[in-house]
């Protein structure tokens, strides 16, 4: 086929042939595909009719860069495998388009150069940047505010006090509270933690509320784990270490896992070591995976749907609600906190 053979692609049809056609001024036109604007509705009947004649699709980016409002929200994100991190990003990208809003989707990862990324949100001019990642670094933050001087939030994490941003994060002391009591409940004297990246616990106070539901009962964190990631492999190996290296007699007899990820992989461990039940699990997200019947396993759900509509209210101007529900999550219990 020579090239005056291929079929030519047509031109997209404007506004101002839309115009024309209906017999109406641009400006008219404009206003019909604007949300909100007056345009008697027999006049607008005729544009749409126009506007589906000819195919014409109006350029809402190009339309919202000259209001210097894109309606884009970036969401910075890592750990993408987590089963977490992609409840959250459903429900950011679901509540983002009910109130018209795309979301940018910005893979972070730790070891990645920052400033690619940011730049990119930064070409398309978004409205915010909702970050949601382990740890918001100075080099991130400061990145991020450089360069477009968007609106940033921090959600499911506290930030260091000297960023001085905003944070929409559950009270993470009161639920390691919960946890820590929940476990002495049950009569245990030794008790463990593991940690993903070994990064300030300040970002989560999880450790510090368990320690405190501890101390006070005399008892302490008699064992610390470190994963180095949020990963069920590497969960799953520092586990089996431990369990290698350690006699029955001398175990924690539970352990609080930073994340259900965390808890999962230390649960296919002690299985592996012959006796799932042998040391107590807990939990924290409540991903789906944890209500499976394999692991049964006793969780802590952030309820993060509430701290991402309070993020993006604030995100898009919309009027926040005074109440701090957003700040509380809910203990899930079920059986792997009960040692058989």
């Amino acid at each position: 086929m020579t090239t005056a053979d291929k079929p030519q692609k047509q031109p997209k049809a404007n506004a101002k042939a839309v115009a024309a056609l209906a017999g109406v001024s641009k400006w008219t036109v404009s206003r019909a595909f604007t949300p909100g604007a007056y345009v008697a509705p027999e006049t607008r009947e005729r544009i749409m009719a126009a506007a589906s004649e000819l195919g014409y699709r109006p350029n809402l980016l190009a339309r919202s860069l000259t209001k210097k409002n894109t309606h884009i929200i970036a969401v910075a994100i890592d750990e993408v495998k987590n089963p977490h991190a992609m409840r959250i990003l459903d429900a950011v990208t679901k509540q983002l388009q009910s109130k018209g809003y795309l979301a940018l989707v910005l893979n972070i990862t730790a070891d990645d150069d920052y400033q690619s990324v940011i730049e990119m949100a930064d070409q398309l001019q978004v409205d915010g940047i909702l970050f949601f990642a382990n740890t918001l670094s100075s080099e991130l933050f400061e990145i991020a505010h450089s360069l477009h001087s968007v609106p940033l939030i921090q959600i499911c994490r506290n930030s260091d006090d000297h960023l001085n941003i905003e944070n929409i994060n559950i009270d993470g002391f009161r639920a390691g509270r919960e946890i820590g009591q929940l476990l002495m409940a049950q009569g245990y004297r030794r008790f463990g933690y593991m940690k993903g990246p070994d990064t300030d616990s300040s970002h989560l106070l999880r450790m510090e509320g368990y320690q405190d539901a501890l101390s006070a009962k005399n008892f302490s964190i008699d064992l610390m784990l470190v994963a180095g990631k949020y990963n069920r492999k590497a969960a799953y190996q520092i586990m089996k270490a431990y369990l290698d290296e350690t006699s029955p007699e001398h175990r924690v007899e539970a352990i609080f896992c930073e994340n259900d990820i965390l808890a999962i992989g230390v649960l296919e461990a002690l299985h592996k070591a012959g006796n799932m039940r042998s040391i107590a699990v807990v939990g924290f997200d409540g991903i789906d995976e944890a209500d499976s019947p394999v692991w049964d396993l006793t969780t802590y759900d952030q309820q993060t749907e509430k701290q991402v509509s309070e993020a993006i209210r604030r995100l898009t101007g919309s009027e926040t609600e005074e109440s701090s529900e957003w700040r509380q999550g809910r203990l899930i219990v079920r059986r792997s906190h009960i040692r058989h």
